[in-house]
Protein backbone atom coordinates (compact mmCIF):
# COMPACT_ATOMS: atom_id res chain seq x y z
CA UNK A 1 0.00 0.00 0.00
CA UNK A 2 1.23 3.48 -0.85
CA UNK A 3 0.09 6.35 1.37
CA UNK A 4 1.22 9.74 2.56
CA UNK A 5 -0.78 12.21 4.66
CA UNK A 6 -4.36 11.09 5.36
CA UNK A 7 -5.46 14.49 6.65
CA UNK A 8 -7.79 16.32 4.26
CA UNK A 9 -6.40 19.74 5.10
CA UNK A 10 -3.01 19.16 3.48
CA UNK A 11 -1.30 22.21 2.02
CA UNK A 12 -2.68 23.87 -1.07
CA UNK A 13 -6.06 25.18 -2.17
CA UNK A 14 -8.41 22.25 -2.93
CA UNK A 15 -10.03 24.12 -5.81
CA UNK A 16 -6.78 25.28 -7.40
CA UNK A 17 -5.19 21.86 -6.88
CA UNK A 18 -7.87 20.05 -8.86
CA UNK A 19 -8.04 22.77 -11.51
CA UNK A 20 -4.32 22.41 -12.09
CA UNK A 21 -4.55 18.62 -12.36
CA UNK A 22 -7.59 18.78 -14.63
CA UNK A 23 -5.89 21.23 -16.97
CA UNK A 24 -2.81 19.03 -17.35
CA UNK A 25 -4.94 15.95 -18.04
CA UNK A 26 -7.05 17.72 -20.63
CA UNK A 27 -3.97 19.16 -22.32
CA UNK A 28 -2.54 15.64 -22.60
CA UNK A 29 -5.68 14.60 -24.53
CA UNK A 30 -6.64 11.97 -21.94
CA UNK A 31 -10.26 13.10 -21.81
CA UNK A 32 -10.74 12.55 -25.55
CA UNK A 33 -13.14 9.84 -26.75
CA UNK A 34 -11.75 6.39 -27.64
CA UNK A 35 -14.34 5.27 -30.18
CA UNK A 36 -12.14 2.54 -31.64
CA UNK A 37 -11.65 0.93 -28.23
CA UNK A 38 -15.36 0.78 -27.53
CA UNK A 39 -16.16 -0.56 -30.98
CA UNK A 40 -13.63 -3.32 -30.34
CA UNK A 41 -15.08 -4.00 -26.88
CA UNK A 42 -18.62 -4.15 -28.26
CA UNK A 43 -17.49 -6.62 -30.91
CA UNK A 44 -15.68 -8.74 -28.31
CA UNK A 45 -18.68 -8.83 -26.00
CA UNK A 46 -20.95 -9.66 -28.94
CA UNK A 47 -18.67 -12.53 -29.91
CA UNK A 48 -18.55 -13.88 -26.33
CA UNK A 49 -22.33 -13.65 -26.04
CA UNK A 50 -22.81 -15.42 -29.36
CA UNK A 51 -20.29 -18.13 -28.41
CA UNK A 52 -22.08 -18.66 -25.10
CA UNK A 53 -25.47 -18.87 -26.82
CA UNK A 54 -24.17 -21.36 -29.39
CA UNK A 55 -22.60 -23.48 -26.65
CA UNK A 56 -25.83 -23.38 -24.68
CA UNK A 57 -27.89 -24.63 -27.64
CA UNK A 58 -25.37 -27.30 -28.66
CA UNK A 59 -25.00 -28.73 -25.15
CA UNK A 60 -28.75 -29.00 -24.70
CA UNK A 61 -30.02 -31.06 -21.78
CA UNK A 62 -26.74 -31.48 -19.89
CA UNK A 63 -25.30 -30.64 -16.50
CA UNK A 64 -22.29 -29.27 -18.40
CA UNK A 65 -24.51 -26.22 -18.86
CA UNK A 66 -23.30 -25.06 -15.45
CA UNK A 67 -20.05 -24.18 -17.21
CA UNK A 68 -22.09 -22.12 -19.67
CA UNK A 69 -23.76 -20.43 -16.70
CA UNK A 70 -20.32 -19.41 -15.41
CA UNK A 71 -19.36 -18.08 -18.85
CA UNK A 72 -22.53 -15.99 -19.02
CA UNK A 73 -21.81 -14.63 -15.50
CA UNK A 74 -18.57 -13.20 -16.90
CA UNK A 75 -20.29 -11.91 -20.05
CA UNK A 76 -23.12 -10.25 -18.09
CA UNK A 77 -20.66 -8.54 -15.76
CA UNK A 78 -18.59 -7.27 -18.67
CA UNK A 79 -21.77 -5.96 -20.30
CA UNK A 80 -22.48 -4.22 -17.00
CA UNK A 81 -19.06 -2.54 -17.14
CA UNK A 82 -19.87 -1.35 -20.67
CA UNK A 83 -23.17 0.07 -19.45
CA UNK A 84 -21.33 1.75 -16.58
CA UNK A 85 -19.06 3.51 -19.07
CA UNK A 86 -22.09 4.62 -21.09
CA UNK A 87 -23.67 6.02 -17.93
CA UNK A 88 -20.60 8.20 -17.43
CA UNK A 89 -20.78 9.34 -21.09
CA UNK A 90 -17.41 7.84 -21.88
CA UNK A 91 -18.46 6.17 -25.13
CA UNK A 92 -20.39 8.65 -27.30
CA UNK A 93 -20.47 12.43 -27.34
CA UNK A 94 -24.16 12.94 -26.60
CA UNK A 95 -26.08 12.03 -23.49
CA UNK A 96 -28.88 10.59 -25.61
CA UNK A 97 -26.52 8.24 -27.45
CA UNK A 98 -24.92 7.00 -24.23
CA UNK A 99 -28.35 6.53 -22.65
CA UNK A 100 -29.49 4.37 -25.57
CA UNK A 101 -26.38 2.20 -25.14
CA UNK A 102 -27.02 2.03 -21.40
CA UNK A 103 -30.68 1.01 -21.72
CA UNK A 104 -29.84 -1.72 -24.21
CA UNK A 105 -26.87 -3.08 -22.26
CA UNK A 106 -28.39 -2.85 -18.79
CA UNK A 107 -32.15 -3.28 -19.13
CA UNK A 108 -32.42 -5.50 -22.19
CA UNK A 109 -29.32 -7.67 -21.91
CA UNK A 110 -28.65 -8.12 -18.19
CA UNK A 111 -31.97 -7.12 -16.61
CA UNK A 112 -30.97 -4.11 -14.50
CA UNK A 113 -32.53 -0.64 -14.52
CA UNK A 114 -30.03 1.72 -16.11
CA UNK A 115 -31.78 4.86 -14.85
CA UNK A 116 -32.11 3.65 -11.27
CA UNK A 117 -28.55 2.38 -11.06
CA UNK A 118 -27.00 5.52 -12.56
CA UNK A 119 -28.96 7.78 -10.21
CA UNK A 120 -27.66 5.77 -7.28
CA UNK A 121 -24.16 5.61 -8.74
CA UNK A 122 -23.97 9.36 -9.41
CA UNK A 123 -24.95 10.03 -5.79
CA UNK A 124 -22.10 7.76 -4.74
CA UNK A 125 -19.64 9.60 -6.98
CA UNK A 126 -20.62 12.95 -5.50
CA UNK A 127 -20.19 11.80 -1.89
CA UNK A 128 -18.09 8.62 -1.65
CA UNK A 129 -18.00 6.98 1.80
CA UNK A 130 -20.28 9.66 3.25
CA UNK A 131 -22.67 7.78 5.53
CA UNK A 132 -25.32 10.48 5.13
CA UNK A 133 -25.18 10.89 1.34
CA UNK A 134 -23.52 7.88 -0.27
CA UNK A 135 -26.18 5.20 -0.93
CA UNK A 136 -23.47 2.54 -1.13
CA UNK A 137 -22.64 2.88 2.58
CA UNK A 138 -26.03 3.75 4.01
CA UNK A 139 -27.88 1.40 6.32
CA UNK A 140 -28.65 -1.93 4.66
CA UNK A 141 -27.65 -5.55 4.99
CA UNK A 142 -24.12 -4.55 5.96
CA UNK A 143 -22.92 -2.13 8.62
CA UNK A 144 -20.07 0.07 7.41
CA UNK A 145 -19.50 1.95 10.68
CA UNK A 146 -19.82 1.01 14.36
CA UNK A 147 -22.60 3.61 14.60
CA UNK A 148 -24.63 1.65 12.05
CA UNK A 149 -24.04 -1.69 13.80
CA UNK A 150 -24.51 -0.66 17.44
CA UNK A 151 -28.32 -0.16 17.45
CA UNK A 152 -29.06 -3.39 15.57
CA UNK A 153 -30.91 -6.16 17.37
CA UNK A 154 -31.84 -9.79 16.79
CA UNK A 155 -30.95 -11.37 13.46
CA UNK A 156 -29.59 -8.08 12.10
CA UNK A 157 -27.21 -7.84 15.05
CA UNK A 158 -25.96 -11.36 14.40
CA UNK A 159 -25.58 -10.54 10.71
CA UNK A 160 -23.51 -7.46 11.50
CA UNK A 161 -21.36 -9.37 13.99
CA UNK A 162 -20.37 -11.99 11.43
CA UNK A 163 -20.63 -9.88 8.27
CA UNK A 164 -16.94 -10.21 7.44
CA UNK A 165 -17.36 -14.00 7.24
CA UNK A 166 -20.66 -13.73 5.37
CA UNK A 167 -19.61 -11.02 2.93
CA UNK A 168 -18.64 -13.18 -0.05
CA UNK A 169 -21.52 -15.68 0.41
CA UNK A 170 -23.93 -12.72 0.55
CA UNK A 171 -22.62 -11.50 -2.80
CA UNK A 172 -24.18 -14.59 -4.37
CA UNK A 173 -27.51 -12.82 -3.79
CA UNK A 174 -26.38 -9.45 -5.16
CA UNK A 175 -27.74 -9.96 -8.68
CA UNK A 176 -31.14 -10.92 -7.27
CA UNK A 177 -31.03 -7.82 -5.07
CA UNK A 178 -30.27 -5.62 -8.08
CA UNK A 179 -33.07 -7.15 -10.15
CA UNK A 180 -35.59 -6.61 -7.35
CA UNK A 181 -34.40 -3.05 -6.70
CA UNK A 182 -34.68 -2.28 -10.42
CA UNK A 183 -38.28 -3.46 -10.60
CA UNK A 184 -39.18 -1.56 -7.43
CA UNK A 185 -37.60 1.66 -8.70
CA UNK A 186 -39.51 1.47 -11.96
CA UNK A 187 -42.75 0.61 -10.17
CA UNK A 188 -42.34 3.60 -7.86
CA UNK A 189 -41.61 5.97 -10.75
CA UNK A 190 -38.07 6.66 -9.55
CA UNK A 191 -36.67 6.64 -13.11
CA UNK A 192 -37.24 9.21 -15.84
CA UNK A 193 -38.45 6.69 -18.45
CA UNK A 194 -40.42 4.04 -16.55
CA UNK A 195 -42.32 2.75 -19.61
CA UNK A 196 -39.16 2.31 -21.67
CA UNK A 197 -37.20 0.74 -18.84
CA UNK A 198 -40.07 -1.46 -17.74
CA UNK A 199 -40.69 -2.66 -21.29
CA UNK A 200 -37.03 -3.52 -21.77
CA UNK A 201 -36.97 -5.47 -18.49
CA UNK A 202 -40.00 -7.45 -19.64
CA UNK A 203 -38.23 -8.22 -22.92
CA UNK A 204 -35.15 -9.29 -20.97
CA UNK A 205 -37.20 -11.66 -18.81
CA UNK A 206 -38.91 -13.05 -21.91
CA UNK A 207 -35.76 -13.88 -23.86
CA UNK A 208 -33.75 -15.01 -20.82
CA UNK A 209 -36.34 -17.28 -19.22
CA UNK A 210 -37.70 -18.37 -22.58
CA UNK A 211 -34.28 -19.51 -23.78
CA UNK A 212 -33.36 -21.29 -20.54
CA UNK A 213 -36.64 -23.20 -20.18
CA UNK A 214 -36.81 -23.97 -23.91
CA UNK A 215 -33.44 -25.77 -23.84
CA UNK A 216 -33.37 -27.23 -20.31
CA UNK A 217 -35.89 -29.26 -18.29
CA UNK A 218 -37.29 -27.42 -15.24
CA UNK A 219 -34.81 -28.69 -12.63
CA UNK A 220 -31.73 -27.99 -14.73
CA UNK A 221 -33.19 -24.64 -15.78
CA UNK A 222 -33.64 -23.54 -12.18
CA UNK A 223 -30.14 -24.70 -11.23
CA UNK A 224 -28.69 -22.96 -14.30
CA UNK A 225 -30.37 -19.67 -13.33
CA UNK A 226 -29.25 -19.98 -9.70
CA UNK A 227 -25.62 -20.62 -10.69
CA UNK A 228 -25.59 -17.92 -13.36
CA UNK A 229 -27.20 -15.23 -11.22
CA UNK A 230 -25.18 -16.21 -8.15
CA UNK A 231 -21.85 -15.97 -9.98
CA UNK A 232 -22.98 -12.79 -11.75
CA UNK A 233 -23.62 -11.12 -8.39
CA UNK A 234 -20.39 -12.49 -6.92
CA UNK A 235 -18.33 -11.16 -9.83
CA UNK A 236 -19.99 -7.75 -9.65
CA UNK A 237 -19.48 -7.54 -5.90
CA UNK A 238 -15.85 -8.64 -6.11
CA UNK A 239 -15.24 -5.95 -8.73
CA UNK A 240 -16.75 -3.11 -6.69
CA UNK A 241 -15.72 -4.16 -3.16
CA UNK A 242 -12.02 -3.14 -3.43
CA UNK A 243 -12.87 0.41 -4.50
CA UNK A 244 -13.88 2.11 -1.23
CA UNK A 245 -14.51 -0.47 1.50
CA UNK A 246 -12.03 -0.01 4.32
CA UNK A 247 -11.06 3.49 3.19
CA UNK A 248 -11.62 6.63 5.30
CA UNK A 249 -15.27 7.47 5.98
CA UNK A 250 -16.53 11.04 6.13
CA UNK A 251 -18.09 11.86 9.47
CA UNK A 252 -21.38 13.82 9.63
CA UNK A 253 -20.75 17.49 8.92
CA UNK A 254 -17.20 16.89 7.68
CA UNK A 255 -16.35 18.55 4.37
CA UNK A 256 -13.38 17.84 2.14
CA UNK A 257 -12.44 19.44 -1.16
CA UNK A 258 -13.23 17.52 -4.35
CA UNK A 259 -9.67 16.30 -4.94
CA UNK A 260 -9.12 14.97 -1.43
CA UNK A 261 -12.68 13.64 -1.08
CA UNK A 262 -12.27 11.48 -4.17
CA UNK A 263 -8.65 10.41 -3.62
CA UNK A 264 -8.70 9.70 0.11
CA UNK A 265 -11.82 7.54 -0.01
CA UNK A 266 -10.72 5.45 -3.01
CA UNK A 267 -8.31 2.57 -3.47
CA UNK A 268 -6.57 1.44 -6.66
CA UNK A 269 -5.76 -2.20 -7.38
CA UNK A 270 -2.43 -2.95 -8.99
CA UNK A 271 -2.21 -5.28 -11.97
CA UNK A 272 -1.75 -5.56 -15.72
CA UNK A 273 -4.05 -5.69 -18.71
CA UNK A 274 -5.80 -8.83 -17.42
CA UNK A 275 -6.70 -7.07 -14.16
CA UNK A 276 -7.84 -4.03 -16.15
CA UNK A 277 -10.20 -6.18 -18.20
CA UNK A 278 -11.47 -8.37 -15.38
CA UNK A 279 -12.29 -5.34 -13.19
CA UNK A 280 -13.61 -3.21 -16.05
CA UNK A 281 -11.08 -0.45 -15.38
CA UNK A 282 -12.49 0.03 -11.88
CA UNK A 283 -9.11 -0.94 -10.48
CA UNK A 284 -8.17 2.70 -11.30
CA UNK A 285 -10.82 3.91 -8.88
CA UNK A 286 -9.00 7.08 -7.89
CA UNK A 287 -8.65 8.26 -11.48
CA UNK A 288 -12.19 7.19 -12.34
CA UNK A 289 -13.60 9.22 -9.46
CA UNK A 290 -11.55 12.28 -10.37
CA UNK A 291 -12.43 12.05 -14.07
CA UNK A 292 -15.64 9.98 -14.40
CA UNK A 293 -16.04 10.82 -18.11
CA UNK A 294 -12.52 9.68 -18.97
CA UNK A 295 -12.64 6.67 -21.34
CA UNK A 296 -11.66 3.47 -19.59
CA UNK A 297 -8.45 2.76 -21.58
CA UNK A 298 -7.02 6.16 -20.62
CA UNK A 299 -7.16 5.47 -16.89
CA UNK A 300 -3.98 3.38 -16.96
CA UNK A 301 -2.14 6.24 -18.70
CA UNK A 302 -3.31 8.94 -16.31
CA UNK A 303 -2.65 6.98 -13.09
CA UNK A 304 1.12 7.81 -12.86
CA UNK A 305 0.33 11.51 -13.35
CA UNK A 306 -2.25 11.52 -10.57
CA UNK A 307 -0.01 9.48 -8.27
CA UNK A 308 2.87 11.93 -8.65
CA UNK A 309 0.55 14.93 -8.31
CA UNK A 310 -0.77 13.59 -5.00
CA UNK A 311 2.68 12.66 -3.74
CA UNK A 312 3.94 16.19 -4.33
CA UNK A 313 1.07 17.60 -2.25
CA UNK A 314 1.16 15.08 0.59
CA UNK A 315 -2.22 13.57 -0.33
CA UNK A 316 -2.65 9.87 0.35
CA UNK A 317 -2.74 7.79 -2.83
CA UNK A 318 -3.61 4.20 -1.93
CA UNK A 319 -3.00 1.21 -4.16
CA UNK A 320 -2.73 -2.45 -3.22
CA UNK A 321 -2.85 -5.90 -4.74
CA UNK A 322 -6.30 -7.42 -5.27
CA UNK A 323 -6.08 -9.94 -2.41
CA UNK A 324 -4.80 -7.26 -0.05
CA UNK A 325 -7.76 -5.06 -0.97
CA UNK A 326 -10.15 -7.86 -0.03
CA UNK A 327 -8.32 -8.42 3.26
CA UNK A 328 -8.60 -4.71 4.09
CA UNK A 329 -12.30 -4.77 3.21
CA UNK A 330 -12.98 -7.75 5.47
CA UNK A 331 -11.00 -6.25 8.36
CA UNK A 332 -13.03 -3.06 8.07
CA UNK A 333 -16.34 -4.96 8.00
CA UNK A 334 -15.26 -7.06 10.99
CA UNK A 335 -14.34 -3.97 13.03
CA UNK A 336 -17.52 -2.11 12.04
CA UNK A 337 -19.75 -5.08 12.80
CA UNK A 338 -18.35 -5.69 16.29
CA UNK A 339 -18.39 -2.20 17.81
CA UNK A 340 -17.28 -1.45 21.34
CA UNK A 341 -20.05 -0.26 23.67
CA UNK A 342 -20.61 3.48 23.58
CA UNK A 343 -18.87 5.37 26.39
CA UNK A 344 -20.88 7.71 28.58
Amino acid sequence: MTTTDLHPSAAGSPRSDFAELFASIRQAGLLDRRRGYYILMAALLGALFAAGAATFVLLGDSWWQLGTAALFAVVFTQIGFFGHDAGHRQILRTRRGNDVVGYLKANLLIGLSFGWWMGKHNAHHANPNNTERDPDVQVGALAFTPEQARPRRGLFRVLARYQAFLFFPMLLLEALNLHVASVRAIGRGEVSKPVTEGGLLVLHAAWYLGAVFAVLPPLKAVVFIAVHQGLFGLYLGCSFAPNHKGMPMLRPGEKWGHLRRQVLTSRNVRGGVVTDWMLGGLNYQIEHHLFPRMPRPNLRRVAPMVREFCRARGIAYTETGLLTSYAQTLRHLHAAGRPQPAVG
